[in-house]
């Protein structure tokens, strides 16, 4: 499964030599998709594995990028209790164009990312107590061309 977003580049991290034979580099996107005429504000931690390591260093912080990602998960199994990881991994980092997502303040593919609404944070909380999280409910995000 491959996927696109677009968004800011917000932080970029230090490569970890995890093991002998594994590192990685963990960066975060500033993804903001616009619903019903208000603005959602979500921040996607994504890792960089290998050979792939570097190519981030082209980029530097508040930047607009594109982003090629797989989603990989893992379990295991520890003392009888089964955990589960996921991570973002992305294979690709290119300059974002404007218009190239069709969505000018960037936010995910729409194309790409067709398993339902995701969750968003907002930037304006007025009718939760000042709490800055807002989950809108397929039904209430209305995207239909008609």
């Amino acid at each position: 499964m491959n996927l696109e977003v677009t968004g800011k580049l917000i932080a970029k991290y230090e490569t970890q030599q995890v093991s002998e034979k594994f590192k990685k580099r963990e960066f975060v996107l500033e993804l903001a998709d616009d619903i019903n005429g208000n603005t959602y504000t979500n921040f996607a931690k994504m890792q960089l594995v290998q050979a792939k390591c570097d190519i981030i260093d082209r980029f530097n912080e508040g930047d607009q990028v594109k982003v090629s990602f797989n989603i990989k998960g893992n379990r295991w199994e520890r003392d009888g209790k089964v955990n589960y990881i996921t991570n973002l991994d992305a294979w690709r980092i290119e300059a974002a164009s404007a218009g190239a997502s069709g969505n000018e303040g960037g936010g995910y593919n729409q194309q790409q990312n067709s398993g339902g609404a995701p969750a968003y944070n907002t930037a304006d909380s007025n009718s939760n107590g000042g709490a800055p999280f807002y989950n809108p409910s397929p039904e209430s995000a209305d995207d239909l061309p008609f």
